[in-house]
């Protein structure tokens, strides 16, 4: 089943087939939904460009890019990745991010599911 088609979300619901049997069915979508999650992802996509354009000036690590775009905070991306949510806003500061051993990357990389090479690239999103 496709859940997301042509900027529409559409919702898993039950009907009731020919049979009288309930069975699921997709959702036409709901303008209303669909408007509200679309300002919320634009609204997301536009601090991923200032956050990015951060990285690029060396403000801040791709780590802080890819945890916004993600939806991650300090204290999920702790627990995920298992490390210590001080050592993370340590990491958020570009030097440091820098100095990484592959090892720590590689805890980041798994917990934000995307490779070490990805976390350490700031592409523009689209």
């Amino acid at each position: 089943m496709q859940f997301f088609k042509d900027n529409v979300i559409r919702d898993v619901m039950y009907a009731v087939d020919e049979d009288g049997h309930y069975t699921t069915v997709l959702s036409d979508g709901w303008s209303v939904k669909n408007d509200a999650l679309n300002a919320v992802w634009d609204d997301i996509r536009e601090q991923c460009e200032v956050i990015r354009q951060q990285v690029l000036t060396k403000e801040v690590s791709p780590l802080a890019y890819h945890m916004k775009k993600s939806l991650l905070e300090i204290g999920m991306l702790s627990s995920y990745a298992e490390i210590p949510k001080r050592k993370i806003r340590k990491h958020l500061k570009y030097d440091e991010f820098m100095k990484l051993e592959n090892e720590t990357l590689q805890k980041y990389a798994d917990a934000m599911r995307i490779t070490v090479e990805e976390l350490k690239c700031v592409d523009e999103w689209r």
